[in-house]
């Protein structure tokens, strides 16, 4: 298997060139030349298996036997998922009103974002320490991703993590996992902006091809390919929980921002597997538009909601999935993002926006309002929490619930627990948690990036620094 860019410009990279590549040269993302096939009996035969099995059947997929043999990556998957609280690792929840929720929260930082992170760290530390080569990890983060890729890193020898966390636009919980995450290799900033913002510091870093060379620099936020590979999984596990014998479509309902997650399910349905996706999405809705009438243009202002992980204006990976329903079409994937990057506004051709609806078939904007109905409504209906992400989905689900033609499962991709304040909203009773109260007594490190600040020249100095 071999990797390219989005743009066409970078091409025949390796596995392990592209987990330590961030933004290609081009500008572009990198994902697979050509994506695998899964056959339906193939398919069929991996209904019984667990989370864990089933990552060992389709991570290899995407990585070959000569960069990492079959029998070190089973160790490092199983090394991954072995932090986990649940051995069930993405556990089912069946609630009233046919409610089913994948609970992807029971790794170490309570986010989906554990699934996959937890195996990047892994394959980031079996590279670094055969070449013995420090990387530098740079993550912007709007709110879960932040912690898990610290969590996955901490402590490595041949590695540093920089994390830009937006201040005041995440939870309690989220800014505190991050910022009392002490170690010598972990370096936490708190940008005066947005997650949007912090994507417009962190590009041109990369894009300093000599720069990024010299210092090794690398992300593992969805720009990343392993994480996008590694979230392939949890479609393949949702579906097989899902389905009937004859394998027949499964709808599975995705919260989303940065669209790293839905890329994966569209990488998974591209694969062969029989599912149709929805995108629930905050009023900061660039990826319904763009995805239900073509119309891919940002807005001046992002709205904090309710649901601050999905308050996003540029989703970068709809890159990722103009490419894979474009059939890899790179000419048309750069002169779309050409023109985006100079207008901030582009209208989505009319046959690939056809193409994406085959599988992405819905999508929903849910107002805060929503939020908050839904998530007292399952509280009382079941005496069960959803995050305030989750409740987005739960929320498409309860609204669409006559309209169903196949089985839906909604993807839970927080726990409540982060979300305090949320629940607080929502009138939903806070149920103590001994890890929170832990948070709120430890001891934090971080620096902050101010208006006005050259935030651009005070990354690049930290890298500097971590490096001398």
């Amino acid at each position: 298997m071999k990797y390219g860019s989005t743009r066409g410009g970078v091409k025949n990279f390796t596995f392990e060139q592209a987990l330590f590549t961030g933004y290609a040269s081009d500008g572009g993302i990198l994902l697979p030349e050509s994506i695998p096939a899964v056959p339906v009996d193939t398919l069929k035969s991996w209904k019984d298996l667990s989370f864990v099995e089933l990552a060992k059947k389709i991570v290899p997929y995407f990585i070959s036997e000569e960069e990492i043999p079959g029998a070190d990556l089973n160790d490092l998957l199983d090394k991954a998922y072995s932090t986990f609280s649940c051995p069930e690792i993405a556990p089912l929840a069946r609630l009233k009103d046919d409610v089913t929720i994948l609970e992807l929260f029971h790794g170490k930082t309570w986010a989906f974002k554990d699934l996959a992170l937890s195996c990047v760290g892994q394959f980031i530390n079996y590279f670094c320490t055969r070449s013995k080569t420090h990387y530098t990890i740079i993550v912007g983060t709007s709110g879960d991703t932040g912690s898990a890729a610290i969590e996955a890193v901490r402590g490595l020898k041949w590695v540093d993590i920089v994390v830009l966390l937006p201040r005041g636009r995440t939870s309690f919980v989220q800014e505190k996992q991050m910022t009392t995450a002490i170690a010598d290799n972990v370096h936490v900033y708190r940008v005066d902006g947005t997650s949007d913002d912090i994507d417009l510091i962190i590009k041109p870093v990369f894009m300093d091809e000599d720069f990024q060379k010299k210092y090794h620099l690398t992300s593992i936020n969805s720009i990343n390919w392993s994480r996008i590979m590694v979230q392939i999984v949890h479609y393949f596990y949702a579906f097989l929980k899902m389905c009937d014998d004859n394998c027949s479509p499964v709808e599975i309902v995705v919260p989303t921002g940065a669209c790293g997650n839905v890329t994966s399910g569209c990488i998974a349905a591209k694969m062969g597997l029989p599912i149709r996706l929805v995108c629930a999405v905050t009023c900061n809705d660039i990826v319904s538009r763009a995805v239900s009438n073509g119309d891919f243009s940002i807005t001046p202002e992002v709205t904090p909601t309710l649901a601050p992980a999905m308050d996003i204006q540029i989703p970068y990976n709809m890159e990722r999935i103009w490419y894979i329903f474009s059939e890899g079409d790179t000419t048309l994937v750069s002169n779309l993002m050409k023109e985006f990057e100079k207008n901030g506004s582009i209208k989505v051709p009319e046959e690939l926006a056809k193409k994406i609806s085959d599988v992405i078939v819905d999508t929903f904007v849910a107002s805060d309002d929503d939020v908050k109905t839904t998530m007292l409504k399952v509280w009382k209906d079941n005496s069960y929490q959803v995050c305030p992400h989750t409740a987005i989905a739960v929320a498409y689900h309860l609204k669409q619930r006559s309209n169903s033609t196949c089985p839906r499962i909604c993807i839970a991709t927080a726990s409540v627990t982060k979300f305090q304040e949320a629940v607080k909203i929502a009138g939903v009773p806070v149920q103590n948690d001994d890890r929170v109260i832990a948070l709120q007594n430890m001891e934090t490190k971080y620096e902050d990036m101010e208006k006005g600040d050259d935030w651009g020249k005070i990354l690049k100095n930290k890298i500097v620094e971590i490096n001398a």
